[in-house]
């Protein structure tokens, strides 16, 4: 396989749909891309066995454009001329832009994946998702409470995203550790919706209380902050070590009953409780395993972490979509709200039916398993 340049009417074309600045040289830039292309043909014509897609003619001047800017980002107009009057120099641009084409783009490690973006699993929740970014993005807020609400449903639904993206490229485990974030932002969300204005009011002055603790705020400011810290930790009994986790959680205390509960100052004994996920606890407890690298990581089954990464994001997308409906209505108008409703009819009703199945065949594979293990066990014993 052999590949020709672009003519330069046509390279001039592509800088020019790429808005490149008017005054790089573009003839120069041609002779770095003729010289690239000569390159990539060498290697694809020296190697056998390997199977070698098209070259993206656009893909490889991107490479050579990034690469030369960021080479006379700080020089000097005299510098730049000499730069490119340089032989040597100008041959290792070429060198460098063809080797990243053909190691990023042609010889790219793909880890083994059991999803593409057209999987129903994948591309109705994409649709969701992207559609509810979208919509979050365009809302006009004008109180404190409400830019809370729409910047936590926008970084959850991003971290939905995000999830899906990792699957795709064959990154489960990461997947399902990522969900340990999704999980959390959730859990605030929920109490923050669940309790209303006092709770708000805490969080903000708690998010204050960070700030301070992060030495974000002026010197004078956090010796007054501080202060209150100390009396507000007094007033619950704390002791000076537990200053960083009342900063963190102090905001549930709140909750009237928070003694009765048995709630505590931390994510699984407080937030998650609080927000009535504490059924999550022990899948909260896997992904943070794997996300403190433990030899889980290591030693895991992809498919296994595929589902659970695609189950708990579905079940946490259902109710955070629930929290975002209620949202969307006060804030859209009449016309934006039904077609969000006729959008809502059509895909909720398909991400239940592909959630139903997958956990389905998720809890058939496990007593499948357990079952086996039980047979083996049985037989050892025998």
């Amino acid at each position: 396989m052999n590949t020709n340049p672009l003519n330069n009417e046509s390279f001039n074309e592509v800088l020019k749909d790429l808005n490149v600045p008017k005054d790089v040289d573009r003839d120069y830039l041609y002779e770095i891309y003729e010289a690239v292309i000569n390159g990539i043909n060498t290697v694809i014509q020296s190697v056998n066995n390997y199977r070698f897609v098209p070259v993206n003619h656009v893909v490889v001047i991107l490479y050579i454009i990034n690469e030369y800017m960021y080479g006379i980002s700080s020089m000097s107009a005299e510098n730049q001329k000499d730069f490119k009057d340089n032989d040597s120099l100008s041959s290792a641009l070429a060198s460098v832009c063809c080797d990243k084409y053909l190691t990023n783009e042609q010889l790219n490690y793909k880890s083994e994946v059991f999803l593409n973006r057209f999987n129903t699993q994948i591309s109705t929740m994409s649709l969701y998702l992207n559609f509810t970014l979208t919509t979050i993005n365009k809302i006009e807020v004008k109180d404190q409470v409400s830019e809370l609400i729409k910047r936590m449903l926008f970084k959850a639904f991003s971290l939905g995203k995000c999830i899906l993206e990792l699957i795709l490229n064959g990154f489960e485990t990461e997947a399902f550790s990522t969900w340990r974030t999704l999980h959390e932002n959730e859990s605030i969300v929920t109490c923050l919706v669940k309790y209303g204005q006092p709770m708000f009011d805490e969080y903000f002055k708690h998010i204050t209380y960070a700030l301070a603790y992060r030495h974000q705020i002026s010197e004078k400011e956090q010796d007054k902050i501080f202060e209150q810290i100390k009396k507000e930790m007094k007033d619950h009994d704390l002791k000076s070590k537990d200053m960083k986790k009342f900063i963190e959680y102090g905001y549930l205390y709140v909750i009237k009953d928070f003694d009765e509960q048995g709630l505590k100052l931390n994510f699984r004994d407080g937030v998650e409780k609080a927000a009535g996920l504490e059924q999550y606890s022990k899948v909260y407890e896997m992904s943070s395993e794997i996300a403190h690298s433990s030899p889980i990581l290591l030693l895991s089954q992809k498919g296994y972490f595929l589902n659970l990464a695609i189950l708990n994001l579905y079940e946490s997308f259902f109710r955070l979509e629930k929290i975002f409906e209620s949202y969307f209505r006060i804030y859209s108008s009449p016309e934006d709200f039904a077609k969000y409703e006729q959008l809502r009819k059509i895909y909720m009703n398909q991400l239940v039916i592909i959630y139903n199945g997958i956990k389905r065949k998720f809890l058939s594979a496990s007593a499948l398993k357990n079952s086996q293990e039980q047979s083996s066990n049985e037989e050892v014993k025998d």
